[in-house]
């Protein structure tokens, strides 16, 4: 099987545990306005790999993976399910760690047949929740969250261990109020294992320049590290409130 990427990086670490070889998937159904990949959208383009190619690749660096292994990115990689998986199985076979970066977009909670062959593979997932309010989620991606949530489920259901990642846009993901209940839905995953907190920044700029494309939020300004840590403290406080109601039950 062959399957189609944007392009691979030798040493991630901000891409799940370890050093790790990233390899970012081409397609992506979803248009984030503060997408800075915005040349990975196109499904069925790219370059044309294997699994065993991308095994190869790793297998030259592997010395240098310190506690790491290999990570799919996207684009959104649960585009191709199928290679992903034949990728992942095949990393298994020679105890490579295996994590999955996705925004669970295209998950069908009435048919997780590909899904469940998937995760059989599957050391960790890297979630992102981009909102936790269904209309907002709907205007700053085009689609809802509804699936992804119950993808976050799914993987608690079949303990595979999960990290979320949330991105705070000034005027857009950055509510208290949002912050608290995206919290109180974290507390209810007895899988989660980190909650990153990821500040805006405007750095895709030249990117849509370059390929032509309107830049959505050409004025809103990045965001600082101070406030995206003000923002997790507020997703922490929701994590505590979620799970003292939980005891409380």
């Amino acid at each position: 099987m062959n399957g189609f990427i944007h392009s691979t990086e030798s040493f991630g670490t901000v891409d799940g545990p370890g050093i790790r070889f990233v390899i970012f998937m081409q397609g992506c159904p979803m248009r984030c306005l503060y997408c800075h990949n915005p040349d990975t959208w196109k499904i069925g383009s790219g370059k044309e790999v294997t699994a065993a190619q991308l095994i190869a690749e790793y297998e030259k660096y592997k010395e240098f993976m310190h506690n790491g292994g290999i990570t799919v990115s996207g684009g959104e990689p649960l585009v191709q399910t199928e290679f992903v998986t034949e990728l992942f199985a095949a990393a298994k076979a020679k105890n490579i760690n295996t994590c999955l970066d996705t925004s669970g977009v295209t998950f069908n909670p009435n048919d997780t047949r590909s899904i469940d062959e998937l995760i059989k593979y599957t050391d960790l997932v890297m979630l992102d929740i981009k909102h936790i309010d269904n209309e907002a989620h709907k205007k700053l991606t085009g689609h809802e969250n509804k699936n992804i949530l119950a993808f976050a489920r799914y993987l608690m259901q079949n303990k595979v261990p999960l990290w979320v990642r949330h991105v705070i846009v000034p005027g857009i993901t950055d509510s208290s109020e949002e912050l608290m209940e995206l919290g109180q839905f974290l507390a209810e995953l007895d899988n989660l294992k980190a909650v990153d907190v990821l500040p805006y920044h405007d750095m895709g700029k030249t990117k849509y320049k370059s390929l032509g494309i309107d830049y959505p939020l050409e004025n809103v300004k990045p965001l600082s590290k101070d406030d995206a840590e003000k923002a997790k403290n507020i997703i922490l406080n929701g994590i505590r409130k979620g799970l003292k109601n939980k005891k409380e039950k």
